[in-house]
C-alpha cells in the first residue's frame, strides 16, 4: 500500500513537473524573487543587531547618531529591494500558476474523452468532474506551498544558520540540532496520517458519486418510493467521511500540541544558552536582538512546515485518483499507422466475430453477416441476444475478442476512430442532449452547417413546429441532458442532427420508441428521407419498421439465428413468427 501511494505520489509530481517546464521563464524569476526576498528578510535582522550595537557603544552622541543613520540608509535600501522582490513574485508566479493550471485542466479533459465508453460505464460523472477538478487545484495548492513556504523556508534556515555560525558556532548547532529533530518528528506524522487523509478522499469521492447518482435519479427516487432508502444509504456514506475527517483533524491537533512544546523549548533554550556566552562576553546585546528575530522567524516558518507537509500531502492525496486515471491506459486506441476510413459504397462485413464483455460473459459468437451497399437491414431477437452489441462493436465503442469488421474492405480497427464516426451517424434509443441552444444540438455533428441547412434538417425531422412555439426558438436552452424536452422532441432533435450530419452509413436503435403514434406517423417519411442512398442498421420493435426493412436478421444467443424479408420470415414458422405473432396476432385476429 505505502509503495503504491508513494508511487502515485511520484507521477503526480512528474505530471505538475512536465507541465511546468513549458514556462520557465516566469518559473526562473519567480524561484529568483524567492530567493531575494528570503535572504533579504534573513539579513535585516543582522542591521538591527547592528542598530542596537551601536546604541550601546559608550562614544560621542553626534558620532553614534552618524552611524545609526547609516544603518537606517542600509535597512531602507534592504526594504526597497525585497518591495521590488516581492512584486516580480506576485506578477511571475500569477502568471505561472494560471497557465499550469489551464494546461492541467485541457490535459484531464482531453485524457478523459479519449476513454472508451466502457470507461464511463464504469465511473460516476460527478466523480471524474470531482477528480479534475481537485488535480487542478492541489497543483495550485502545492505550487503555493513550494513558492511562498518550502523554498522561503529553505533560504531563510541556510541564511540564519550561516549567521548564526559566524556569530557564535554553540547558537548554530543547537538551533540545527532543533530543526532536524522538528523535521524528523514532522515527516514520521505526516507519513503516519497520509492513510487517513486519502481513505478521506476517497470516502468523499464515493459521497459525491452517490449525490450526483441520485440527483440524476431525482424521478426514481420520488416515483419508487426510495427517498427514505437514498437518505439513509448517503447518511451511512457521508457519516463516514465525517469520521475520517474528524480523525484527521484530531491528528492535526495532537502533533500542533507537540509542535507548541518543542517552540517553547527552543526559545527558552536558545536564550539560556545566550545568557550563559554573555556572561562571558562571547555575544552582545545586539546579538540578543539578532536571537529573538531569528527565534520569530524560525517559529514561524516551521511551524508552518508541519501544516505545509500535511497540506501539501493532502493535496497529493486529492490529487491522486486523477493521476490514476491519467496513468490508465486508453482501451481502445488508434493504431500508430491507422489511415482514415472512406467509405464509397457502404458494405459492412462482420467476419466470424467474438464479443465477450469483461473477458468472460460471452455475446456475440462467431457472428458472420454482410451488409450491402445501401441495404437497409433490421436486426430483432430477445432481450441480451446481442443487438445492441453488434452496433456497439460496429462504432467500436468495444474491442472484438475476435474475428474483423469491415467496411468496404477496410477494418476498422486498423483506421482512425474519428473517421470511423465521421462515417455512422447514429441515432440513440434514449439520446441525451448538451445543455446548449436546439441550434448548436442540431448541427452539432457539422458546427459550420448555415441556419438553413439546421431549419431544412428540423423541418425533416419535424421538429421545427414544436421549435417554432418556444420564445426563443433555435436559441432555446434545452436543460441538462435534454430534460425540457419531452422523450419525442429529444428523439425527434436527435434525427435532425443525424440528417445534418449526413453520413453514408445510419444506425438507428429503437430511434422511433419515444414517439407517440401520431409523431411516428409524422416522422416516417423524414426516416426515409434520411435512409435514402445509405447503408442502415435498425435494432427495432415497432413493426412499422421492421416491414419496411430489405431484410431481417434474427439474433439468438450471440448467432443468426434466421433472416430475410418480413414475409418470407412469416411463412417460415420460426422465431420471428413467433415474435410477430406475441407482437401482432391479437390485432390480426
Amino acid at each position: 500500500m505505502c509503495i503504491f501511494v508513494q508511487n502515485k505520489t511520484l507521477q503526480t509530481l512528474k505530471i505538475y513537473w512536465q507541465h511546468s517546464t513549458k514556462y520557465w521563464i516566469s518559473g526562473t524569476i519567480m524561484l529568483l524573487s524567492v530567493i531575494g526576498v528570503s535572504v533579504i528578510n534573513t539579513v535585516m535582522p543582522v542591521f538591527f543587531k547592528r542598530f542596537f550595537d551601536v546604541l550601546t557603544r559608550t562614544a560621542a552622541k553626534a558620532e553614534i547618531v552618524q552611524s545609526l543613520i547609516q544603518v537606517l540608509i542600509i535597512l531602507l535600501a534592504l526594504d526597497l529591494a525585497q518591495w521590488a522582490f516581492r512584486r516580480g513574485l506576485a506578477f511571475s508566479a500569477t502568471h505561472f500558476e494560471s497557465r499550469i493550471m489551464a494546461d492541467l485542466a485541457n490535459t484531464c479533459f482531453q485524457y478523459l474523452h479519449k476513454h472508451s465508453f466502457a470507461f464511463f460505464n464504469n465511473n460516476f460523472v460527478g466523480s471524474l468532474v470531482k477528480r479534475a477538478n481537485r488535480f487542478t487545484h492541489s497543483f495550485e495548492g502545492i505550487a503555493d506551498k513550494i513558492i511562498f513556504n518550502l523554498l522561503p523556508l529553505i533560504v531563510n534556515l541556510t541564511v540564519i544558520l550561516t549567521v548564526l555560525t559566524w556569530t557564535n558556532a554553540y547558537l548554530s548547532l543547537i538551533l540545527a540540532g532543533w530543526i532536524v529533530t522538528f523535521i524528523i518528528i514532522n515527516m514520521f506524522f505526516v507519513r503516519y496520517k497520509l492513510r487517513y487523509d486519502i481513505l478521506r478522499s476517497e470516502a468523499d469521492t464515493r459521497a459525491t458519486g452517490v449525490l450526483a447518482d441520485t440527483i440524476t435519479n431525482n424521478a426514481n427516487v420520488k416515483l419508487f418510493n426510495g427517498y427514505k432508502r437514498e437518505v439513509e444509504n448517503f447518511y451511512k456514506v457521508n457519516d463516514n467521511v465525517r469520521r475520517l475527517r474528524k480523525l484527521t483533524w484530531d491528528l492535526a491537533n495532537i502533533f500542533e500540541t507537540v509542535q507548541g512544546f518543542l517552540a517553547v523549548i527552543l526559545e527558552i533554550g536558545l536564550f539560556y544558552v545566550a545568557i550563559l556566552l554573555w556572561q562571558k562576553d562571547l555575544v552582545t546585546v545586539g546579538d540578543f536582538v539578532l536571537i529573538q528575530s531569528y527565534v520569530l522567524i524560525v517559529l514561524m516558518q516551521i511551524w508552518d512546515l508541519g501544516r505545509i507537509i500535511q497540506r501539501g500531502y493532502e493535496d497529493l492525496a486529492d490529487s491522486e485518483e486523477m493521476t490514476e486515471i491519467l496513468n490508465t491506459p486508453h482501451e481502445i486506441t488508434d493504431l500508430p499507422d491507422a489511415k482514415n476510413l472512406i467509405v464509397k459504397h457502404g458494405e459492412i462485413v462482420f467476419d466470424h466475430v467474438d464479443f465477450n464483455y469483461n473477458e468472460t460473459r460471452k455475446i456475440l459468437s462467431n457472428f458472420n453477416l454482410v451488409v450491402r451497399p445501401g441495404e437497409k437491414i433490421a436486426l430483432i431477437g430477445p432481450s441480451g441476444a446481442g443487438k445492441t452489441t453488434v452496433v456497439k462493436i460496429l462504432l467500436r465503442m468495444y474491442e472484438l475478442t475476435a474475428g474483423k469488421i469491415k467496411i468496404d474492405g477496410q477494418d476498422i480497427a486498423k483506421v482512425t476512430q474519428e473517421s470511423l464516426w465521421q462515417n455512422i451517424s447514429m441515432v440513440p434509443q434514449d439520446p441525451i442532449l448538451f445543455h446548449r441552444s436546439l441550434q448548436e444540438n442540431i448541427r452539432y455533428g457539422r458546427p459550420k452547417a448555415t441556419n438553413k441547412a439546421v431549419i431544412e434538417a428540423a423541418k425533416l425531422a419535424h421538429c421545427h413546429e414544436f421549435i417554432s412555439i418556444f420564445q426563443e426558438g433555435y436559441n432555446t436552452f434545452v436543460g441538462e441532458r435534454g430534460i425540457k424536452l419531452s422523450g419525442g422532441e429529444r428523439q425527434r432533435v436527435a434525427i435532425a442532427r443525424a440528417i445534418l450530419y449526413n453520413s453514408p452509413i445510419l444506425v438507428l436503435d429503437e430511434a422511433t420508441s419515444s414517439l407517440d403514434s401520431e409523431s411516428e406517423k409524422l416522422i416516417q417519411d423524414a426516416l426515409a428521407n434520411l435512409m435514402k442512398d445509405k447503408t442502415v442498421i435498425v435494432i427495432a420493435h415497432r413493426l412499422s419498421t421492421i416491414m419496411k426493412m430489405d431484410r431481417i436478421v434474427v439474433v439468438e444467443k450471440g448467432k443468426i439465428a434466421e433472416e430475410g424479408t418480413h414475409d418470407e420470415l412469416v411463412k417460415r414458422g420460426g422465431i420471428y413468427n413467433k415474435l410477430w405473432t406475441l407482437q401482432a396476432g391479437g390485432f390480426i385476429k
